[in-house]
């Protein structure tokens, strides 16, 4: 598991609690996925505003108390306040984020997400929030009634 040294080092105290059920934070505006990977060659590595997010995403993280990555299936709901009124596709900025959510211990993998859900919020802010919660289940049928599918 890729994860911040701190949040490492304090889950594995023994005095550590188990994971919330539930957590909020709020992030900085993350980079888009075209700032956020780079390409050298054939090989792709995470540029150097890709790593300064993801420091900045595991300090947030530890100051929040979080002591162990939340198991299971979660939901995340991310309420996006862009830096400037400039045209962005919302999807552009979900890679990054829930990639330094995982390296900052917040879950053990982003393949844990089944349920994601995005909006934007008035611009101006320069900055995202975010809620992750547990899920009962993996799958959760949300709008199709039986009639549709049959």
């Amino acid at each position: 598991m890729n994860t911040c040294h701190l949040l490492t080092t304090k889950a594995t105290k023994p005095e550590a609690s188990a994971p919330p059920a539930r957590l909020c934070l709020t992030l900085p505006y993350p980079p888009s996925v075209n700032h956020y990977w780079r390409r050298r060659g054939a090989a792709y590595f995470i540029a150097k505003e890709g790593q300064q997010f993801r420091a900045r995403v595991c300090e947030l993280a530890q100051d929040a108390g979080l002591s162990a990555p939340m198991l299971g299936p979660l939901g995340v709901q991310i309420l996006a306040s862009a830096p400037d009124r400039r045209r962005r596709d919302l999807d552009n900025i979900t890679k990054a984020l829930l990639d330094a959510l995982a390296h900052a211990g917040i879950y053990a993998d982003d393949s844990q997400v089944s349920r994601l859900e995005l909006a934007w919020m008035e611009p101006g802010r320069g900055q995202v929030s975010v809620g992750v919660r547990v899920l009962a289940q993996r799958y959760v049928p949300l709008c199709l009634d039986e009639s549709v599918s049959q």
